[in-house]
Parts: structure tokens; sequence; C-alpha cells
């Protein structure tokens, strides 16, 4: 379904100018989650802009209006759906809106209950705010990335997981969120500034709070959440990969119970960190004896804290992810169901990805009433 309707955000108007990355990954959740999404396309499509057809899952749920934001009538038309909206959503470069005539400033004298969402890297000031980036170099300044490999490897971390949707789209969409929460209670809009830099610094407090307590350090592969063998992904007889994260002691017994070390004295202590990387050099050579499906079949489901490591069609597939329905296929496309889920409304389903444009008229109808 589009348009909203269905789900814990229903009656929410969400007016998101098309871009690329976390901004419309924040429209689609809240579209998921029963939002009215209005995409302001452009007229003309650009290298940032493609059309990707049944394979857009990030604008699902969504309609679709096309403009050409250099004409001023479409300004104009925009600004009307200004004033019927809640939230709106950009991610262009600092001063990019300003000078379509859709800045903050203007928006908010046309909708002073506004909640204006700008979703960028940087921020909206600062010496690189008007600086070109992406996901992985947002991680890097912010402290995200140090962590994110074996000791002495460069660090990687997965394609725009961490930054653009964890920092930027699920920050945003709170922001959002929290601000459309005030305009209701005070009658005032404001301006909500998510840059992915921030937010990554933000998700490091639960590792600062190790660091502080002296359970993480500066240097890789001494902390307990990247450097012992329990805690880390190894490859098996068959090429395929498991984890294990076995890191309480009484997961780490059962998890050595389970391998045949429970009476080996050199893995009593999980804990000593100067016996780390002998230890996972031992796991290493463990799980190399046998295929990612026998220890399935020894592993999974016990409190040893193990799983294997799927590719996104193995995981569509796999029993547990099946019986809670986290993917489905919509226009035989492979994706993720809407989450988080709620009582209420249980039975929440992807809406369908529009065409550019194509919805102007129950637009115009449903917020300008024309």
């Amino acid at each position: 379904m589009n348009g909203g309707g269905v789900g814990p955000l229903a009656g929410l108007r969400v007016l998101e100018i098309a871009g690329i990355g976390p901004g419309p990954f924040c429209g689609m959740l809240l579209a998921d989650l029963g939002a009215d999404v209005v995409v302001v396309d452009r007229a003309v499509r650009n290298e940032q802009n493609l059309d990707l057809g049944p394979a857009a899952i990030s604008q699902r749920g969504k309609r679709s209006v096309a403009v050409d934001l250099k004409d001023s009538d479409a300004v104009e038309m925009v600004l009307q759906l200004v004033e019927s909206a809640d939230a709106l959503i950009e991610g262009m470069r600092p001063g990019v809106m300003e000078r379509l005539g859709l800045g903050p400033e203007v928006c908010l004298a046309r909708n002073p209950r506004l909640a204006y969402g700008r979703m960028t890297g940087w921020g909206q000031n600062g010496p690189l705010a008007h600086a070109a980036g992406h996901d992985i170099n947002y991680l890097a300044l912010s402290g995200a990335l140090w962590y994110a490999s074996p000791p002495g490897e460069p660090p990687i971390t997965p394609p725009s997981l961490l930054g653009d949707i964890g920092g930027g789209a699920l920050y945003l969409a709170v922001g959002l969120l929290a601000a459309v929460m005030s305009a209701r209670q005070t009658g005032r809009g404001q301006v909500v500034d998510a840059a992915i830099v921030d937010a990554s610094a933000h998700m490091m407090n639960l590792l600062l709070g190790l660091k502080a307590a002296g359970q993480f350090v500066n240097e890789r592969g001494r902390s307990i959440l990247d450097g012992p063998h329990w805690y880390a992904t190894y490859r098996c007889a068959d090429g395929g990969f498991v984890s294990v994260g076995a890191l309480e002691p009484k997961f780490y017994a059962l998890l050595r119970e389970k391998l045949g070390l429970g009476d080996d004295p050199d893995f009593a202590n999980g804990y000593d960190m100067s016996r780390w990387p002998q230890s996972k050099q031992r796991f290493a050579e463990l799980f190399a004896l046998r295929t990612r499906a026998e220890w399935c079949a020894l592993l999974e489901g016990t409190d040893a804290c193990f799983a294997p490591v799927l590719d996104p069609d193995e995981a569509a597939g796999h029993p547990h992810m099946v019986a809670r329905a986290a993917y489905g296929r919509e226009t035989g496309v492979l994706q993720a169901n809407p989450a988080p889920r709620f009582s209420g409304f249980p039975d929440l389903r992807p809406g369908l990805i529009p065409t550019t444009g194509g919805d102007e008229a129950g637009v115009r109808r449903d917020w300008l009433g024309a």
C-alpha cells in the first residue's frame, strides 16, 4: 500500500526531497511504519537519482511527484506541500536547499510546526561541512572505524550499514519523530541537523564506557570485543564461516565443552589476553576440521553463543529468519520486511514501489485538496 494509513505512524505526513542513501532509507523506514511519505523526484534524472525500477527498495511505500526545482512554479508547489507536512527530509550539501528557495527559514515560515530534517555526512557547519565524503570517511573521522579489523589489518566495515544506515537514516528518523512530538506539544517546529559523523561518534558511547572501565584500549586486538578467540569468526572445512561470541564465563565454559576443550588448562582463563593469539590459532585449526553445517549441528541453538555467517539469500532461508518472516520477496526482489514489530500492527507489509511522478494527482488531492 502507498500513501500510509496502516501502522503506528499512520497520519504522519513526510515530504522527502529525492536523494541517495540514508535520506531515502529513513523515508522508507517511516513509510514501513505507516507514514504518508511523498518523494519530490526530479523531472530530469541524473547520476544520483537513478531509476532502479522494482529494485528501488528504499522507495517502497512512498508516493512520487516529479518536478523541476529550477522552475519557480514547481518550487511553489513544493512549498504548498510543505504547508501540509509534519516533517521534511533533505540530504543536499549545506546551502543547496537555500539556493533552491526551500531552505529551513522559508519552509518554517510556511509551516511553523515543521520538523525539517537535514541529512549530511559532516553536518551543517564545521571545517568539513562542504567537503564531499561517504560512509567510510565519516566512520573514520568519528572513531567508529578504528576497531573494525583484526590487528595489523586495515579497518573495514560492512558497506553503508554502520554509517549511512545506523548513524544516518536511523538517527534522522529518531530526530524527526522527536521534533514532531515537540511540535505537537509546543506548536514550534525546528531543524534536525542529522550528521553521520555525529551519530557515529554517539554510537561509540558503549565502547567508550568500556574504555573508561579499562575493558577497551586503543590498541586493536587487545579488548574484549575485538581480540579474544571466543569473540571472532572462523573458516570451516567447506570454506564457509561461523561466528562465536561467548562473552560471559558460563557461555565460554559451554563453548569449551562443545569444542572438547573443557579440561584443557590452556583455555581455562578466557580473559588472559596474553594467550588470545595462541588460543585464536587453536580455534581456527579446530573450526577448519568440520564443515559449517557440522558446526551448526553441534552448536546452533545452544548457549555457546554461535551463529553461521550467512549470505543474504541463505539468511532469508534460515529457519529462524523464516519463522520471524524477516525477509520476503516483492515482485521477485528479496527485501527485508518492516522492523521493529508492533503488537498492535502484527501484519505490517512492505509498500509498493512508486513510478516516478506517478502519484501527483493523488498527492494533490490528499495534501492540497486540489
